[in-house]
């Protein structure tokens, strides 16, 4: 277990049962001073700042109208979304946070969960609905209630799934309590198996969830790792896992980002530092910011050493990153719950690495970044020491663009994949991550191996599937790129 994890993990238990706003009696905080943080804060850093006519540094010229102004909305995140450049639509990761503590704990894999990730499908004309578990986290409840990847749920507190009821039965889901009817299937046919209760509990999960060397295929050694996630906290255990891949002197690599939404981009730097064979000191990724920070324009190269981070952020050491040498290709495999960081590392290798092949399907298109502001004025909200010790509330708004060396950014409808697997078309065949026939996997050996066509998969498919998009409560960072505070320290 990581130094402080175990403290962590009772900090986010108590977290949990605990308001997320802290109010001193001795200096109430009023709803117009976190919108004053609010309308501050975004009026600095936000990226498309010069784009929203209620951001204009104009606006708190005249005291009384600005204070009718930010009196127009009593929910401060409310007001923020109001804020924000075509919400919705061009900002769709722009985020308010309740409660910064917990938040970071969050951005580490410190959550309160059940432990798996689901994929809703329409299986038949008839409006039939299945959730087939994508995955599912070590040492959680659902682990511990035997669930494995590929189990069918049809009911969800005995609610049987369709169309008429997906949307509102499906936030039952993500109750701390819920009851799960899994079934098999043959021929089309539904029948029912058991009934599995879970109660959600403090997890703190490792992004490396599988490390796999496949020792022949086609005569070659293909290293396959399942990367979920860029944590700073786990710098180390990824450092690691290339390590057992160059002493292997594996020719591929297939690196598994199908549920990697991002995170770190310094831990996004590294990873490609670890791929790419002749990395030095060349250009990884630029970054820009809005024309009031165009100071803090920089950039990311490849790095030969990383930096070594503790659960609560705090640097305790470096490491020399290992790095491949003998890498012919990189297989990465997508889906449209790869976003930003992931994004960012298939961007970055473009203009080096020329014989990149993804599988799966398109990503999810995002290169812009954020950093955490807190109300702390003083410091231009960057620093949490100095922060209003009246309230847990920050932002997370985007403040950055980012590039290649090539100057290249223009993924927002996400990267097409070379060789397209559609999962979810083989909802009643989904296999164990690393094994041989698991759909995706295999389209990538089966290329390795010099096949060609649509991969094959282990049981004949029924012919209609539709796959269904769902938000998860409470994770507004799934798709998050962000950079830490030691990137403004760079001289």
């Amino acid at each position: 277990m990581k130094t402080l994890k175990a403290i962590i993990l009772l900090c986010a238990v108590a977290l949990v049962s605990t308001s997320c706003f802290k109010d001193n009696d001795d200096s109430p905080i009023t709803t117009i001073d976190i919108n004053d943080f609010v309308w501050k804060g975004m009026n600095s850093w936000y990226f498309w700042q010069t784009e929203v006519s209620n951001l204009s540094d104009s606006k708190d010229d005249n005291f009384s109208e600005y204070q009718a102004f930010l009196n127009q909305y009593s929910n401060p995140e409310e007001f923020f979304n109001s804020l924000r450049f075509q919400y919705g639509t061009t900002d769709r990761f722009s985020w308010f946070i309740e409660d910064y503590i917990q938040q970071e704990l969050e951005f580490q894999g410190v959550t309160k969960s059940h432990g798996m990730k689901y994929q809703p499908v329409q299986i038949n004309n008839n409006g039939d609905i299945i959730i087939y578990v994508r995955y599912v986290a070590d040492n959680s409840p659902a682990s511990a209630a035997s669930i494995k990847r590929g189990d069918i749920i049809n009911a969800i507190n005995g609610t049987v799934l369709n169309t008429s009821n997906f949307n509102t039965v499906i936030n039952s889901l993500f109750e701390d309590t819920v009851t799960l009817s899994f079934v098999s299937e043959n021929a089309g046919t539904l029948t029912a198996t058991e009934s599995k209760t879970i109660t959600a509990t403090i997890l703190s999960e490792n992004p490396i969830y599988l490390k796999k060397i496949f020792n022949n295929i086609n005569n070659k050694k293909v290293g396959y790792l399942v990367y979920n996630a860029f944590r700073s906290s786990y710098n180390d255990e990824l450092n690691e896992a290339f390590l057992s891949f160059k002493n292997e002197n594996i020719d591929e690599l297939i690196l598994d980002l199908r549920l990697n939404g991002g995170g770190s981009v310094a831990t996004s730097a590294y990873l490609a530092s670890m791929i790419y064979a002749d990395a030095g000191v060349d250009r990884f990724a630029n970054l820009t910011f809005n024309n009031k920070h165009s100071a803090e324009d920089g950039f990311y190269n490849f790095e030969n050493t990383l930096n070594v981070f503790n659960t609560n952020s705090e640097k305790i050491g470096e490491q020399t990153i290992n790095r491949l040498t003998t890498l012919n290709r990189l297989y990465v495999l997508t889906s449209s719950s790869t976003a930003s960081a992931s994004e960012m590392v298939i961007n970055g290798l473009k203009p080096y690495m020329t014989s990149i092949k993804l599988v799966g399907t398109t990503t999810y298109g995002k290169n812009v970044g954020s950093i955490t502001l807190y109300d702390s004025p003083k410091s231009d909200y960057q620093n949490k020491a100095s922060a209003n010790p009246n309230h847990n509330y920050a932002m997370q708004p985007i403040v950055f663009q980012i590039f290649n060396k090539n100057g290249e950014s223009d993924y927002t409808q996400g990267f097409s994949p070379d060789i397209e697997v559609k999962e979810y078309e083989y909802w009643n065949s989904i296999l164990p991550f690393g094994d041989e026939n698991e759909v995706v996997l295999k389209a990538a050996l089966d290329n390795i191996k010099g096949l060609t066509g649509k991969a094959t998969p282990s049981k004949k498919q029924p012919e209609f599937a539709k796959k269904l998009d769902f938000t998860i409560p409470n994770q507004k960072f799934e798709t998050e790129m962000y950079i830490e505070k030691d990137y403004f320290e760079k001289e």
